[in-house]
């Protein structure tokens, strides 16, 4: 046993000492997929970190409560409140008035709360910039005055009220913008709004005849207990503030997941590409340890510790890479204050990753491994291809063929698997580009008010699709390139007999370009229809179709692409010396 141990472990040092660049791809195709899923898991898991900084810097509130009612009929509802049960402290009722801000040409839902200059023991706002209220002066919480280009020092319009800007904060009292909770006094609708402090004396003015509204903010004994409170357009909890506040991160959080898995089936396609050209160069070693008494057992486990080890190192990197990456990606609302620290991630996050690498590399390493092992000896020591099924049909068409398209479905025939793999990816990745172009079609502004301004959460969200982009263009190219080379070490012998029986290099060239086009067809063809279906089934909104035309560019720019990558390698194989490649062909 301790000596089949030590000669796997030799053969696997030795394999992955020759083929460092083969090795290097499997680390990369694996280690895209583990990353972008370990941004995907980690974005839960400290998205919400910001909001909890904030809560404690500001002394946030347990439960806020807005009644229905204006009025002395809203205090008089708000005043056993603050003897109930398990409440230790509170703060208010402030005044409340739902206006119109209007600064630098733009007019917002705004939400006015009047507050008194000396500090509250629940909710104490933090000033970013600036001052606190005092009279004639307005603060603006940070991510609305950054949506509307509200610098301190400005002067803006509150319901036909000029006011000073004379600072900006944040608080954990109230869902940051676009999330204030915006309506019209008595009514239940919400709309999207921010937020502002005005001093208490000036509040009354600025609403002129609309009835005032309260808040009062509660303290429990115990926060958890807020849970029990029911949540209404009445009632919040700081539980539901921070929801409010991590659907700002929805929209990337689903492009990182469903991306992962876009890259798990590219990373599939590409480990595998890499393996079959990987294991067909070592088919005359399959033969050798079987002549030398080695089982299948024997043999699988040989070829399986090297994909295992290269996916426990992916799974290493991808938790490091999305670890460091989750900072810089996740950036927080400008309404809270804190930061994203970068924390190792947690266990079932590491566990999903690693899961996630080891079944990339078994799933596209299994089939191949298992052929290997159950081929006969005198075949591995042949290394002969599969030989092509013939049929009538078949070799009736083929007569009619163009010659470089007759070599390049020849190639296809004698490797159907390689062929399959060059459909998956390609299907992968019309799929993603076809998902993109269609969330780039999406209206990106929302209603607030009286003004189009943008979405944070698609900015955010924009921001996880560039990073997707990247990283599937770069690991499809892999893919192609990977595949491409393959089928020309795959296809010298059969390429140069095509040349001896009268092919020219530019035929053969042509044909092996060929061999990676036709299954790419298919794979655009039917990518088209998945991606627009992948966003119909994600969107919960009306889903945006882009033009035909666009469609149509994205098909012929993927086979375009796949023509260029394919071209100089097989333009250059197909020119080699024919009595060279003759030569050195194993007899």
């Amino acid at each position: 046993m301790a000596g089949r141990l030590l000669l796997v472990c030799r053969l696997l040092v030795r394999d992955l000492r020759r083929r460092r660049t083969e090795t290097v791809l499997l680390l990369l195709a694996i280690t895209a997929a583990t990353a972008t899923l370990t941004l995907g898991l980690t974005l839960n898991e400290i998205a919400d970190r910001p909001y909890q900084q904030t809560r404690t810097a500001t002394v946030g509130p347990d439960v806020i409560a807005t009644p229905r009612a204006t009025g002395q009929a809203a205090l008089d509802e708000l005043a056993s409140l603050t003897t109930a049960a398990g409440v230790t402290d509170h703060s208010g009722p402030f005044p409340i008035a739902y206006l119109t801000m209007t600064a630098r040409g733009k007019s917002a839902h705004a939400v006015v709360e009047g507050r008194d200059t000396t500090p509250v023991s629940t909710d104490r706002p933090a000033v970013t910039d600036g001052t606190w209220v005092r009279p004639g002066g307005v603060v603006v919480e940070r991510f609305f005055a950054d949506a509307l280009g509200i610098r301190t020092g400005d002067t803006v319009n509150i319901d036909g009220h000029p006011l000073r800007v004379i600072g900006t904060a944040v608080t954990a009292a109230r869902a940051t913008y676009p999330y204030a909770g915006w309506h019209y006094p008595g009514s239940i609708l919400v709309e999207r709004g921010g937020l502002v402090w005005v001093d208490h004396s000036d509040i009354a003015t600025l609403a002129g005849e609309q009835p005032l509204s309260y808040t009062l903010n509660l303290k429990l004994a115990d926060p958890a207990a807020s849970t029990t409170y029911t949540v209404s357009d009445q009632l919040t909890t700081w539980q539901e503030i921070s929801y409010l506040n991590g659907r700002l991160y929805s929209d990337a959080r689903t492009v990182l997941l469903v991306g992962s898995w876009l890259l798990t089936g590219l990373a599939l396609a590409g480990v595998a590409g890499i393996v079959a050209g990987r294991i067909i160069g070592q088919r005359r070693r399959v033969g050798l340890l079987k002549a030398v008494g080695a089982g299948p057992a024997m043999i699988a486990a040989v070829h399986l510790a090297e994909y295992l080890v290269i996916g426990l190192a992916a799974a290493a990197t991808g938790l490091a890479a999305g670890w460091f990456a989750a900072p810089v990606l996740i950036r927080p609302s400008a309404g809270l204050i804190g930061s994203v620290n970068a924390q190792p991630p947690a266990l079932r996050i590491a566990i999903a990753v690693t899961a996630l690498a080891l079944t990339i590399a078994v799933a596209a390493t299994l089939i191949p491994v298992v052929r290997a092992a159950a081929t006969s000896t005198v075949h591995a020591l042949a290394d002969t291809a599969t030989p092509p099924r013939r049929r009538r049909w078949r070799i009736w068409l083929s007569r009619r063929l163009p010659t470089a398209l007759l070599i390049g479905v020849r190639i296809n025939a004698r490797r159907p698997r390689r062929a399959r793999l060059v459909m998956v990816n390609t299907l992968i990745t019309t799929t993603t580009l076809v998902a993109i172009l269609m969330e780039n079609t999406r209206v990106v502004h929302f209603d607030l008010g009286y003004t189009q301004l943008a979405n944070p959460r698609w900015e955010r969200g924009e921001q996880a699709m560039v990073l997707l982009t990247v990283v599937l263009c770069i690991l499809a190219l892999i893919n192609a390139v990977v595949s491409t080379w393959t089928a020309v070490l795959d296809a010298r012998q059969p390429l140069t007999v095509a040349r001896t029986l009268g092919a020219t290099p530019a035929q053969a060239g042509v044909g092996l370009a060929a061999a990676q086009l036709l299954p790419a067809i298919p794979g655009v063809a039917v990518g088209i229809p998945t991606g627009i279906g992948l966003v119909a089934s994600l969107s919960t909104d009306e889903v945006p179709y882009p033009p035909g035309s666009w469609l149509l560019a994205t098909a012929l720019g993927v086979l375009l692409a796949i023509a260029a990558l394919t071209a100089i390698p097989a333009l250059t194989a197909a020119r080699h010396p024919v009595a060279d490649t003759l030569q050195s062909a194993p007899t």
